[in-house]
């Protein structure tokens, strides 16, 4: 196949890597966790193929243990060793020995303890009524262009008075049965990057 090699690192829904694949490049997803779509992906250790002469890697590392949300947990993940090995991750991450690097996570302590993002950009820029802080730190790639402006969105209050943004309301499963706060499925639902956005990274960063 013609086209770039790409990693799309700590990606189980295949939502990047495809729109990367429909712009004719080789693109591959990686996660722990299996694939949600049919496609190229290693589920394992990103770092098993990190070194396998990629093109570009666009990584979305854990942010668990790095998020200002969860900063209330802080001393905690600090003394336990789990924040150190978020920032261990993340550093491997951006220093891997790739031409072209992004790597994405929501504000929170690399833009200090590594330095401030490239970028910081928010789903309604690229056509969908939401947001969601999202930074974007890059190795030889342009800033993305903003595709679409929309309304920015609303939010809601959840019953224990905590702010959340509306397209987070009210989750469901593929039966119609509510997803309880804080579950994985609701985590696998706010982790999966919006396609507006994906499909600005396939046809801005794909033709460099």
């Amino acid at each position: 196949m013609n086209g770039l090699k790409i990693l799309i690192a700590c990606e189980f829904s295949g939502t990047v890597r495809d729109a990367f694949i429909r712009e004719g490049h080789d693109a591959m997803s990686c996660d722990l966790e299996p694939t949600e779509s049919v496609g190229p992906h290693y589920q394992g250790d990103v770092m098993d193929i990190i070194n396998n002469g990629w093109d570009m890697m666009i990584a979305f590392p854990p942010c668990t243990h790095l998020a200002v949300s969860g900063a209330k947990h802080f001393a905690k993940k600090r003394a336990d060793g789990r924040q150190q090995q978020g920032i261990d991750f993340f550093l491997k991450i951006i220093n891997a020995n790739i031409p072209k690097i992004a790597v994405e996570n929501p504000i929170g302590i690399m833009s200090t303890i590594y330095k401030k993002p490239t970028q910081i950009i928010q789903p309604w820029q690229f056509g969908h009524e939401a947001q969601k802080t999202t930074c974007l730190w890059l190795k030889n790639l342009p800033v993305l262009q903003h595709t679409k402006l929309v309304d920015k969105g609303i939010f809601y209050v959840t019953p224990t008075g905590k702010k959340m943004p509306s397209w987070m309301s009210d989750p469901v499963d593929a039966n119609g049965k509510k997803l309880a706060y804080g579950s994985d499925a609701i985590k696998k639902i706010r982790n999966k990057t919006f396609q507006g956005i994906a499909d600005a990274m396939a046809t801005q960063w794909g033709v460099l």
